[in-house]
């Protein structure tokens, strides 16, 4: 009711002086607020070696510099994601770049990896670490724009990140930094993957640590054979879980003034093409690699429907533009309803049941 009250005055400024208020407001109203984190046994999984108490996470590029992590777990997400961060600080494309469409309940943004940068949000984490976390904590890592060798900075992002990570994604499906989407192709991809795996173990068998998940975040504007040699490259390097999906180039019909906007588009309009994406990674890896639903989740029957596709974890971020901070608990509260209205006793039992 709160948020309903305030997202007039929210939408009158421009989107990004939106987001930073609403970060500051977070930290404001976690200070008053109860964790409303919510702990029902059939919500409960476990996924790449993890557990889950719910499996509605928040996407990242809300908290980009791992600034409300703590905050956002507490909202009631069963996990959150901090980036995407590079190895050094950049300021992302020129301003405006972020764009609401309200009539489309989407967003248009070219953000390009703004963020601090990699050392400076060590500093955030490990402050904000010294407590246990009421959730998962994944941390997206990427390449800057202007790098001479991107596989590199990957291999810096795990070095750098990973004793703060539940699990790493590695990011290469955002379509703001040129040529960063080449990475996907199978013969770059299996480069990239094969030096994030090698970093990975040298980090284990350092840190004594028995295991570090690593999720591959692809784009919904891929082709069969993309998605046949993904997961092919996925299987050999032994990647966790892949996401699918970030935004896409593609445009549907939309009503917004801001419709021609070039960037990555997300929010309802990625619906039908995110969940059809979902649906050919789960064909294409008979079932043998864990998904991850990402892409116009609204709802608990936005996200029941990923599940039961064969996501075994589903991520928001433009509806929570919409629907409010509190978006996390409430599909988890209505997942739960859901699988006690078809009879099933957990939500593993629901994974890919219509796959």
């Amino acid at each position: 009711m709160i948020y309903k009250m305030m997202s007039p005055l929210l939408f009158k400024l421009a989107g990004e002086e939106a987001h930073k208020l609403s970060l500051s407001g977070l930290k404001a109203l976690s200070a008053v607020l109860p964790a409303n984190a919510v702990h029902n046994p059939i919500l409960s999984s476990q996924c790449a070696g993890l557990y889950f108490h719910s499996p509605v996470g928040l996407a990242p590029g809300y908290d980009k510099d791992a600034d409300v992590f703590r905050e956002i777990l507490n909202l009631g997400f069963g996990f959150t994601e901090v980036g995407t961060l590079t190895p050094l600080a950049q300021v992302g494309n020129p301003k405006p770049r972020l764009f609401r469409l309200p009539e489309d309940r989407a967003v248009i943004n070219r953000m390009g990896f703004n963020n601090s940068g990699q050392e400076s949000a060590i500093k955030r984490l490990e402050k904000g670490l010294k407590q246990p976390l009421n959730g998962v904590l994944g941390i997206n890592i990427g390449a800057n724009k202007d790098s001479d060798d991107r596989i590199n900075d990957y291999r810096l992002g795990v070095r750098n990140m990973a004793a703060y990570a539940d699990y790493l994604t590695v990011n290469i499906s955002s379509p703001n930094t040129p040529g960063l989407r080449d990475l996907q192709g199978k013969a770059a991809l299996n480069d990239l993957l094969s030096a994030v795996t090698e970093e990975r173990s040298a980090f284990l068998a350092k840190s004594g640590k028995q295991a570090l998940p690593i999720f591959l975040k692809v784009a919904p504007d891929l082709h069969t054979d993309d998605i046949d040699d993904i997961c092919a490259v996925v299987s050999d390097q032994k990647i966790d879980a892949i996401i699918v999906s970030n935004t896409t180039i593609s445009r549907p019909a939309l009503n917004s003034m801001y419709k021609s906007e070039a960037g990555g588009l997300s929010g309802a309009p990625l619906k039908d093409l995110a969940l059809q994406r979902l649906k050919d990674f789960r064909s294409a890896s008979s079932g043998e690699i864990t998904l991850i639903g990402v892409g116009g989740v609204a709802n608990a029957n936005d996200a029941y429907e990923r599940i039961k596709a064969g996501a075994s974890l589903v991520q928001l971020y433009s509806s929570i533009v919409y629907e409010g901070p509190f978006i996390g608990r409430n599909i988890a509260n209505g997942l739960i309803k859901l699988l006690e209205r078809d009879g099933l006793k957990s939500l593993s039992d629901a994974i890919g049941i219509e796959a």
